[in-house]
């Protein structure tokens, strides 16, 4: 007897998983395997940070508290202060200390005595990288030692703790560093306060027209992503000798908005690239 029983079972249909759900509970689809994650790319910057704006959730991180030089991603700093007294609307002449900027400045090409708003300028700043932009930005709220004394006020305020400034413009200089999460701090406030200055990062190239106070200006983004990486909305480029290649970059995907520090990289887009695929991807 116990040999039929078991013949017979052995001859029974078998019946699919799906269907052994108790009535009214919804079935759970068998999982044959998962694909892995993403892995965290392997980098040969000094420094780096990806962030979900969304949710503030830190999804990556390489020394993010390492004191390296900044270079021009000094520059967000540099339109925080100026934006706390300047108007967007508001001329400022152009002063002639520009030409003391070293020669291989990257510039927007001011001339002095010219008049610009500080919208244009700050075009000048972010897609150029202009020296000679931020200068004229933070002379024109006040002399060079209390701006950056304000600089460094501001790096403070915003729990910058391994920050400090001694010029607005980057320049190499041993008490001159920040770090990747400090530079994400900054940038977060500039996207939270000005997020229509930090929109123009986003433009690959425009003209400034000429008008009566300036000649016309054919500014390109230094930020190679906003052509290149699929989403890209930014933000800030900087290379120095001592620094490397430096970038703040932002980007969106689906509703989800990403910001990506590199700090001393020489292969500075491809590694901010990297990363956001995997912030995008989910992180870890």
């Amino acid at each position: 007897m116990t040999i039929w029983l078991l013949l017979l079972a052995l001859l029974m249909p078998v019946t699919p998983e799906s269907q052994l759900a108790p009535t009214g509970v919804a079935s759970r689809p068998v999982v044959l395997y998962e694909l892995a994650p993403t892995a965290a790319p392997v980098l040969k910057a000094r420094s780096a940070i990806v962030m979900d704006l969304d949710t503030g959730t830190t999804l990556f991180q390489l020394d993010p508290h390492g004191r390296h030089a900044p270079a021009s991603l000094t520059k967000v700093v540099t339109a925080l202060v100026a934006l706390d007294d300047l108007r967007l609307d508001q001329l400022i002449t152009v002063p002639a200390s520009i030409n003391q900027l070293p020669w291989d400045s990257t510039r927007m090409g001011l001339r002095v005595g010219e008049r610009l708003t500080v919208r244009e300028l700050l075009f000048g700043l972010f897609l150029n990288s202009g020296n000679d932009a931020a200068i004229t930005l933070s002379e024109a709220v006040m002399p060079r030692p209390a701006f950056m004394a304000r600089m460094n006020a501001k790096a403070a305020a915003l729990g910058m703790a391994d920050t400090h400034f001694v010029n607005p413009i980057g320049l190499d200089d041993p008490a001159h560093y920040s770090s990747a999460a400090d530079l994400a701090r900054a940038a977060v406030e500039l996207t939270r306060r000005f997020p229509t200055v930090a929109a123009m990062a986003s433009i690959a190239s425009l003209t400034l027209p000429a008008t009566s106070t300036h000649h016309a200006y054919a500014l390109y983004n230094l930020n190679d992503l906003v052509r290149k990486y699929p989403g890209a909305t930014g933000l800030k480029t900087g290379w120095t000798g001592r620094a490397g290649g430096c970038l703040i970059a932002t980007a969106t995907r689906e509703g989800q908005h990403l910001l990506v520090v590199v700090m001393g990289s020489p292969r500075v887009f491809e590694e901010a690239a990297a990363l956001l695929d995997y912030g995008f991807a989910g992180g870890v």
